[in-house]
């Protein structure tokens, strides 16, 4: 007997959010562990990750999150989860294979959402476990980790109210290095939401502006306000937005004498991830290798 792997829980999770309105992740997860697998042995049941989670309710939860990136599942507050039409329909069908998940469109554009176009062209997901190296498991946990990460950060970014997502947005400018920002007004702003300094002295200054979108593009009458809001004392901008910028708002923002920089979903949580904005660390890992150093007197 063996413990299941996440995929082989879709559908128990799906089954046991099918009875009630929502649930807690953590109380799912302890359903679905004492309805499905409590006769497991209990060395199995007990088994701990190297960071001391239990592996079986970490894997019900990772389960949990692969059904949510299909829309199989939904959040419809913090920490609860509910099933969806969608997940009601595969539920009908009795099974919900890895494969079928992730070649399911919903999944596929949530995946692509969060990912820059190095990790899309080198997609460790897919890796062959049976002919990887450790090296190579280890990235691959490690990059689902950070994707699932992402993917619930630009979430929050889209749901937060628009006025607090500008001020996220200097926060992390600020973390970056720039020097102090001031916020614009919430009313005549000209589209302006915040002035960063580009040095500690406030020599150079940096216009900011943040859209909050869910689906829409940032299109090229966006980019084209932002220029002219910009006063004579700066020719520097950055745009960005939780959404991404359609092809015509690209090509302004290269053409206009200003210097604009244009950050887009993918890469504003990239960003955050990188300089600890909105996120926290877990759990440190230590992979530890021969000192040949220590045995060169023996």
């Amino acid at each position: 007997m063996e413990l299941p792997k996440y995929h082989e829980t879709f559908i128990p999770i799906l089954e046991i959010l099918n009875t009630v309105e929502s649930l807690k992740s953590r109380e799912l997860a302890s359903r679905v562990r004492d309805l499905y697998y409590s006769d497991l042995p209990q060395e199995l049941l007990n088994q701990k990750t190297s960071s001391g989670a239990n592996v079986l309710l970490d894997r019900i939860l990772w389960g949990k999150s692969y059904l949510k990136m299909a829309k199989f599942v939904s959040y419809p507050k913090r920490g609860e989860v509910q099933i969806t039409e969608k997940g009601k329909q595969i539920l009908n069908k009795g099974q919900l294979p890895l494969h079928k998940l992730q070649n399911d469109q919903d999944f596929i554009n949530h995946r692509k959402s969060v990912k820059s176009d190095k990790e899309n062209e080198i997609d460790l997901d897919t890796v062959n476990v049976e002919n990887a190296s450790p090296q190579d498991l280890i990235d691959s946990g490690f990059s689902s980790i950070e994707t699932e990460v992402k993917t619930e950060l630009l979430e929050k970014l889209k749901d937060i109210d628009p006025y607090y997502f500008e001020k996220v947005i200097l926060i992390l400018l600020k973390k970056m290095g720039y020097g102090d920002f001031i916020e614009t007004s919430k009313s005549g702003d000209g589209g302006i939401d915040g002035i960063i300094n580009e040095d500690k002295l406030g020599l150079e200054k940096i216009y900011t502006q943040a859209k909050r979108y869910n689906e829409n593009k940032v299109r090229e009458k966006d980019i084209r306000n932002f220029i002219g809001a910009m006063s004579g004392d700066t020719s520097k901008g950055v745009f960005i937005t939780t959404s991404t910028f359609d092809n015509f708002a690209v090509k302004k923002a290269k053409e206009a004498h200003h210097s604009i920089i244009l950050i887009d979903g993918a890469k504003l949580v990239d960003l955050m991830l990188q300089y600890n904005v909105g996120v926290q660390v877990k759990t440190v890992y230590e992979v530890k290798e021969i000192d040949s150093d220590f045995f060169e007197g023996e």
